[in-house]
């Protein structure tokens, strides 16, 4: 990768990271990236050939998978929520929990990262920290990435690197099969709800926003018995992610309201389900198995991952996204979940 400084380009000293403007932080930029760097090995073989250092990082393995997760200040976050590491660390999870989404092995990720000059200094190095220390825990490495100059927000984009001979996708199930949850829903949610209100949440709910876990081991471990059909990790939110399974494969999904495992944060609001339905950033997993597979595995799971597994409803012939309602009636789910780009009012 190579450093633009507007009157041509040399290397980047083998940093790994493309440094698109100049910052005019305290010392070089190289060696802010320095300290991003500092610790990693140059390789891990034999899924990293070429770690972070060179232009670009060169994996291999049987299958491998890639996605990428965008997150903006004042959008996905504020400031004044979390400390620089959480910022990052956040953001790797996210990044992270789209590869247990496909049951994949994480390699590593690719950071990108747009920062004022005023924050190059500290707050950029603890960013990084965060996502290291968020790769790392599962396995993977920081493969290199991206700096600039950011006008305005920080910037973070993560791409993600995994392997999967055999992914899990959205387009699996079928009428009959059941859908399960691990976790529970709704506590990032209502952190956002108290902070947005001028309070501050109760830790649970913080630490459910703050520090999410993407549930790469649960993950693998529910790939390996063959029980996932199609799978999706939940971040904008069960009634809304939902409705991209029913649409990839052609199903309708129906919900039991009574079901659906509320977070303690959430209980204590005043809407618990709809924080558990809408919320987002749980990052829990989703997904739909054949009738009475996963039951054989409930109590193994449970005690393995010290984590609830809930089946929430079931598959059905048709279109869109339903819940059966405590009264009976049911309803249809239409657009529910975090919307980017919906009516802000």
């Amino acid at each position: 990768m190579r450093r633009s400084t507007g009157g041509g380009e040399f290397p980047a000293a083998g940093s790994g990271f493309r440094e698109e403007e100049p910052l005019p932080a305290t010392g070089s930029e190289f060696n802010l990236i320095g300290e991003f760097l500092r610790g990693i090995p140059r390789s891990r073989l034999p899924d990293i050939r070429v770690g972070a250092g060179d232009d670009c990082a060169v994996v291999a393995g049987d299958g491998i998978v890639l996605g990428t997760d965008l997150c903006v200040e004042d959008v996905h976050f504020r400031r004044s929520w979390l400390t620089g590491e959480e910022i990052g660390y956040r953001a790797a999870a996210a990044a992270l929990s789209d590869l247990a989404a496909m049951a994949a092995r994480p390699i590593g990720v690719l950071a990108s990262l747009g920062v004022a000059a005023r924050d190059a200094d500290t707050l950029a190095a603890e960013v990084m920290r965060g996502v290291r220390a968020a790769v790392e825990a599962f396995g993977g490495q920081l493969l290199g990435g991206d700096l600039t100059r950011s006008p305005g927000p920080l910037i973070l984009d993560l791409v993600g690197v995994g392997e999967s001979g055999t992914p899990v996708l959205r387009t699996g199930a079928t009428p009959g099969d059941e859908i399960w949850v691990t976790g529970a829903l709704g506590g990032a949610g209502a952190a956002v709800s108290a902070w947005m209100a001028g309070g501050q949440p109760e830790p649970d709910a913080r630490n459910a926003f703050a520090n999410p876990v993407p549930r790469i081991r649960e993950a693998l471990w529910l790939a390996s018995r063959g029980l996932p059909r199609a799978m999706l990790d939940l971040s904008d939110g069960i009634g809304g992610d939902l409705g991209h399974l029913a649409t990839m494969s052609n199903v309708a999904v129906v919900l039991d309201a009574q079901a659906i495992p509320v977070h303690a944060a959430a209980r204590q609001t005043d809407d618990p389900l709809g924080f558990a339905l809408n919320g987002g950033e749980d990052y829990e997993l989703c997904f739909a198995a054949r009738p009475g597979d996963t039951e054989l595995f409930h109590e193994e799971f449970v005690k393995t991952f010290h984590l609830p597994l809930t089946r929430v409803g079931r598959v059905e012939a048709g279109r869109g996204v339903y819940i059966i309602l405590p009264d009976g009636g049911r309803k249809e789910l239409n657009g529910m979940g975090f919307q980017h780009f919906g009516d802000e009012g």
